[in-house]
């Protein structure tokens, strides 16, 4: 009966990882979206969050009828309660996936970024990719140098998110109020999705050592 249990903790597990890559294309693809105004593109990946909403869905499904069936103790109990926790981190990304390429769709056909903050766009995106990756080996592997690995990753894209920031409010935005909206709102959704991630990692570090998460998302 353990290796079966043990078996469905495997699952859920695999589950995760499976969500984690579906919202790492989400977010390449929406900001591809988004630097070439490409709306059916946009339109795929707002039609595609469904599928995480979906597999979220199942996850925690299957969490409770774990828990309604095998009544865990102790370590069991805590990685079922954390991989639900870790599922809504995962839906949340995925939900900023798509704001981003709802903008890409509300200012199409003009492009929605402006020449020069496109750059910083772009990294944005690549170092969200980054993390997500980082997400998917501590989720494997549950390993602490991969939790340590997301922070610094993160620490990267909050350091573009001040940049971008720092563009909007120099005194040399040409590009109108609603532009500098949609930049502010832009950089929120990638650093967003970077906190989302972090908060994964520090629940990998629960998992693995009791320490309580220090992230708390309230978005």
């Amino acid at each position: 009966m353990r290796t079966v249990f043990h078996d469905e903790l495997n699952q859920i597990t695999a589950a995760l990882v499976s969500i984690a890559r579906l919202v790492s294309s989400a977010c390449a693809d929406a900001t591809a979206a988004l630097l070439d105004a490409d709306v059916q593109l946009a339109e795929r990946v707002i039609a595609q969050d469904r599928d995480i909403d979906a597999k979220r869905a199942e996850l925690d499904a299957h969490a409770i009828d774990l828990l309604a069936r095998q009544a865990p103790v102790a370590t069991d109990l805590r990685t079922i309660v954390t991989s639900m926790r870790m599922s809504a981190d995962l839906e949340r990304m995925g939900d900023l996936a798509r704001h981003v390429a709802k903008l890409a769709r509300l200012r199409y056909p003009e492009p929605a970024v402006p020449e020069e903050v496109r750059p910083v766009v772009r990294e944005m995106s690549e170092v969200c990719a980054r993390i997500v990756v980082k997400v998917e080996d501590c989720l494997l592997t549950q390993g602490l140098e991969a939790v340590d690995d997301i922070d610094r990753v993160d620490d990267e894209l909050d350091e573009l998110h001040r940049r971008l920031y720092a563009m909007l409010v120099d005194g040399h935005w040409q590009h109108g109020t609603e532009s500098a909206v949609d930049m502010a709102l832009l950089a929120r959704y990638y650093e967003r999705f970077g906190d989302h991630g972090v908060s994964i990692g520090h629940r990998v570090r629960f998992l693995v050592t009791g320490e309580e998460p220090t992230v708390d998302l309230t978005d």
